[in-house]
C-alpha cells in the first residue's frame, strides 16, 4: 500500500456565497477518496499564503460564479496574477485540473465560464479532468434530482435560484455532483501520482 497523499487545492470565488458552497462540496468529495487531503483557498486576497498553498497542491480545482457569460471578475484577476507562475517555467506543470462554476439561470453561458478555465489550466501546462456522469434529467422519467443534471462533462454546473440565499441553494443534486467533481479529481492524482513512482 503506497503511503502517497494527494493534496487537493479549490481555488474559488464566491460572489454571494452559492459558488462556496458548491467549492465546499467539491473539497468534501476530494477529501473522502482515501489518501487526498483538501485545501480551500478562497482568491478574494491574493496573498503570498494563496500562491504558496497553490504550489503545494497535487491538483487544483478551480471554480467561480458565471457572470454575464464568464467567470467573475474577481477569478479572472486571480488568472491574470498568475502569469507569475506561469513565467517561472511553468509551475503548475503537470499539476491536475479541474473546474466548476454556478449561476442563477439553468444555462447563463455556463459551459463558456469553464472553457475559460480549460483554456486556463492548458495554458499553465496542467492536466484537465472533466466530469464522467452521464447526464441526469434528461429522459421522461428522470428527475430533478439527478446527479449532473445539467449534462455537462467538461466540469461541475450548478444553478442557484436568485431569490435564494446561500443556504438554499444551490440544490442538494448540484451540491453532489460537485462532490463527484472533487472525488474524481482526488482518485485521478493519486493515479498520476503512482503512476509517476512506479515510472
Amino acid at each position: 500500500m503506497s503511503n502517497t497523499t494527494a493534496r487537493i487545492a479549490v481555488a474559488y470565488h464566491s460572489g454571494q456565497g452559492h459558488t462556496a458552497r458548491q467549492a465546499e462540496a467539491v473539497a468534501a468529495g476530494a477529501a473522502a477518496v482515501p489518501g487526498a487531503v483538501a485545501d480551500l483557498v478562497p482568491l478574494d486576497e491574493l496573498t503570498d499564503e494563496v500562491w504558496q498553498r497553490l504550489a503545494a497542491a497535487d491538483a487544483i480545482i478551480f471554480g467561480a460564479p458565471t457572470y454575464m457569460g464568464s467567470p467573475s471578475a474577481v477569478f479572472k484577476a486571480f488568472v491574470e496574477a498568475s502569469v507569475k507562475v506561469w513565467a517561472a517555467d511553468l509551475g503548475w506543470r503537470d499539476k491536475i485540473a479541474a473546474g466548476f462554476t454556478n449561476s442563477k439561470s439553468m444555462s447563463g453561458d455556463k459551459l463558456n465560464s469553464l472553457v475559460d478555465l480549460v483554456v486556463f489550466a492548458a495554458q499553465h501546462g496542467m492536466i484537465w479532468v472533466g466530469l464522467d456522469i452521464y447526464p441526469g434529467w434528461a429522459e421522461s422519467t428522470a428527475s430533478i434530482e439527478d446527479l449532473n443534471r445539467l449534462g455537462s462533462y467538461i466540469g461541475a454546473m450548478a444553478q442557484s435560484d436568485a431569490d435564494l440565499s446561500a443556504e438554499k441553494a444551490p440544490p442538494e443534486t448540484d451540491l453532489r455532483t460537485a462532490a463527484a467533481l472533487g472525488a474524481r479529481v482526488a482518485t485521478v492524482t493519486l493515479r498520476h501520482q503512482r503512476g509517476s513512482l512506479a515510472a
